[in-house]
């Protein structure tokens, strides 16, 4: 019998099994393993920035065209692309993700944090998401645990543009990619696109000038262990991809609601996703790319390693424009998101952050030295 390809196209749907290795690593004890040592806390930072993965990529992107038409806004080399739409006010923002390990280790929390985090980093131009689109990337789904995972992380996908209000509009796939019989990491990649109203009102990422507070929004100073899980510190330091991964995705919501608000406030000098790396890392990245000091404290109870590198999903840092402290904390308090004040910006080119203490000129030197 015909069939309409648009409402009834033709599905194969296979019972994929749980991949055996996952028991083993989600339950691996996290706690278990010795924590960084304050010693240590500056040699780690400057270790991570110069993974591939964190690294500046500025030796790629600033041998091509970024500026499209002269309708660049914000550049490369933050959390996402701006461009100006001709004619107009407005502006779109442009972003891809996505964290294997994460998936590798819950391909459905994979998924989902993959569409949470390129919603993330277009919210941080202060952009609106709207859509996305996604590119697929497994191995043999013939195989059923790789079967598995591909439908687990479409799932989370699917789930997470439920929440966010962002369909999903067109994509690809690219599957049966393997090495000696072991498919890569489960990469289901994340095209987020975002609005804005007014093209010149577009948030960055760098800290732009001394004295500003600087707020983490979101989870706050997390130091439990579960926040190591398949983070770039765990895989560098201890060799590691292990845990299980975990994501609130109503808490997202609420918290890119709250960036969106506070900076239509005009609260906001700066916004920037924390992610690969943690906390530390994301505070390096808005020091080096603003030429800007900082001064903070990590806070003193749980882990010092998931303190300054643990990767907790739905965190955001801020810089506030002028005594914005109160109105933040009232925002925050309002849709239910933590906010946290971590440091101040200084004019000395130094980094201080808990036990790290660092030039600029170092920290600029192991982000940019990679590639």
């Amino acid at each position: 019998m015909p069939f309409d390809i648009a409402t009834e196209p033709p599905q194969y749907r296979r019972n994929g099994v749980r991949p055996q290795e996952l028991t083993e690593l989600n339950t691996f004890d996290l706690a278990s393993l010795p924590d960084v040592s304050p010693a240590d806390a500056t040699h780690t930072l400057l270790q991570l920035l110069a993974r591939p993965n964190i690294a500046s990529k500025r030796g790629v992107f600033r041998r091509y065209d970024h500026q499209v038409l002269n309708n660049t806004v914000v550049p490369p080399g933050g959390d996402a692309a701006v461009i100006r739409v001709p004619g107009t006010a407005k502006a779109i923002a442009i972003s891809t993700d996505c964290n294997g390990r994460l998936c590798y280790l819950d391909p459905y929390a994979g998924g989902a944090i993959a569409v949470a985090e390129s919603a993330r980093n277009v919210v941080c131009t202060g952009a609106t998401p709207v859509a996305i689109t996604d590119c697929l990337n497994f191995g043999n789904p013939e195989k059923l645990d790789v079967y598995y995972t591909l439908e687990h992380a479409v799932r989370g996908i699917s789930e997470a543009c439920l929440v966010f209000g962002t369909p999903v509009v067109s994509g690809n796939v690219s599957l049966y990619n393997e090495t000696a019989g072991r498919p890569v990491y489960p990469t289901p990649v994340i095209g987020m696109i975002g609005i804005l109203e007014d093209a010149s009102k577009a948030l960055r990422s760098a800290f732009d000038s001394p004295g500003r507070s600087v707020f983490l929004r979101g989870a706050g100073l997390e130091q439990s262990p579960e926040t190591l899980a398949g983070s770039e510190y765990l895989e560098a330091v201890h060799g590691k991809v292990a845990g299980l991964p975990r994501v609130n995705l109503e808490a997202e919501r609420r918290l890119h609601q709250l960036v969106l608000r506070a900076h239509a406030e005009g609260l906001l000098a700066s916004a920037h996703d924390c992610s690969d790396g943690g906390l530390a890392v994301a505070l390096a990245e808005c020091a080096i790319l603003g030429d800007q000091g900082f001064e903070g404290s990590v806070g003193h109870s749980g882990r010092l390693d998931a303190g300054l590198f643990g990767e907790g999903q739905g965190r955001i840092v801020v810089s506030l424009k002028g005594p914005a402290e109160t109105r933040l904390v009232e925002l925050a308090q309002e849709l239910g998101v933590p906010a946290t004040q971590v440091g101040v910006t200084v004019p000395l080119g130094t980094f201080a952050f808990g036990p790290i203490a660092a030039s600029l000129a170092s920290l600029r030197e192991a982000y940019e030295s990679l590639i």
